[in-house]
């Protein structure tokens, strides 16, 4: 059990890192791109990245590092 525990927590921060990463590239690194409509077109690729994509990005990662740090937490504590 204290195994799959360990598993869970390095898969969930590994999530939350992938999650993070993507935010970084889709809102942070466009911040200034944005228009009043909350768009931005990245002609390099042709795609639309909307500005409130980063709120679920953002909440994908909270939650996966919120669940691998309680994973992490419940292996400290005595059994």
């Amino acid at each position: 059990m204290r195994a799959l525990r360990v598993v869970a927590a390095l898969l969930f921060l590994g999530l939350s890192g992938l999650f993070g990463a993507t935010f970084y590239r889709r809102r942070v690194a466009n911040r200034d791109c944005f228009n009043a409509e909350g768009r931005c077109f990245d002609a390099e690729t042709g795609t639309v990245i909307l500005e409130q994509a980063g709120v679920v990005w953002m909440s994908l990662t909270l939650l996966c590092l919120g669940i691998a740090f309680l994973l992490i937490w419940s292996l400290k504590r005595p059994q």
